[in-house]
């Protein structure tokens, strides 16, 4: 049976090539342009099987035409695999948190001594500083970006307090006020970087639970966080200068 074929554009004038069209069925592009045939050409190519083709096309034509959305299946991963990623990650993890709370700080005990304005009393000995203390003394980077508003949440101001204990331990935590963060355009959004190559993006219910994380390698949206980071770092202020700005924080 014949494909049902959309043409989607050609940069070739009259001549009708090089040009891609779109299977209207399953949505995959076919390619019109000129046949490689040179032996050596082709000796150069990976994993060729039988009864495939290779054409070129110039790259403006890809960048002009070539489809951009694509409905994606969200992989979703396990806490424990997620909680990996933080040992197996080669050089840099980045943060970038915008919520005004989180439930499952809202449930320890720190958070709670931090609430009735008592020490949050800190451990720095406990497996999650342990392992933070390890990885970045195998020089790995552990970096976040918080997101404040003006006045501060409690659930902000408790990670302004927090991030004396994670920076003890190899974190390096800077602040940007949220209206900074809209007038550079940064997302709602609360997500990992690791290693400027894979996104962890996590999800979360009404009751600012996180449910899910999703793990996102889609170069366009890869590319997208690194800007987002740049934007943020580069803006946002250590979190130590940025305490002696919050009214009623030292």
């Amino acid at each position: 049976m014949a494909r049902r074929l959309r043409f989607i554009g050609t940069n070739s004038g009259n001549n009708g090539c090089p040009t891609l069209y779109e299977d209207l069925d399953t949505g995959e592009v076919l390619v019109q342009g000129d046949a490689v045939a040179d032996p050596d050409d082709v000796a150069q190519l990976r994993n060729v099987k039988p009864g495939e083709a290779f054409v070129t096309v110039p790259r403006v034509l890809l960048a002009d035409f070539a489809p951009r959305e694509v409905d994606r299946v969200p992989v979703m991963i396990g806490f424990d695999e997620f909680d990996g990623m933080f040992r197996t990650f080669e050089h840099t993890a980045w943060r970038l948190e915008s919520r005004r709370r989180y439930q499952s700080d809202e449930e320890t005990e720190t958070y709670r001594r931090f609430a009735f304005s008592e020490d949050a009393g800190w451990d720095l000995d406990d497996p999650w500083c342990a392992s933070r203390r390890e990885q970045s003394a195998l020089g790995k980077r552990f970096e976040r970006v918080r997101i404040m508003d003006s006045p501060p949440t409690v659930g902000q101001r408790y990670l302004l307090d927090n991030a004396r204990r994670n920076s003890a331990v190899g974190e390096d935590i800077r602040s940007l006020w949220r209206s900074d963060a809209d007038r550079l355009n940064l997302p709602d959004e609360d997500f990992w970087l690791f290693d400027s190559r894979v996104i962890a993006r996590l999800h979360f219910d009404d009751a600012d639970r996180m449910t899910g994380v999703e793990l996102v390698t889609n170069p366009v949206e890869v590319v997208r966080a690194c800007q987002i980071r740049d934007a943020a770092w580069h803006h946002a202020v250590p979190y130590d200068v940025f305490a002696r700005r919050v009214p009623g924080v030292e």
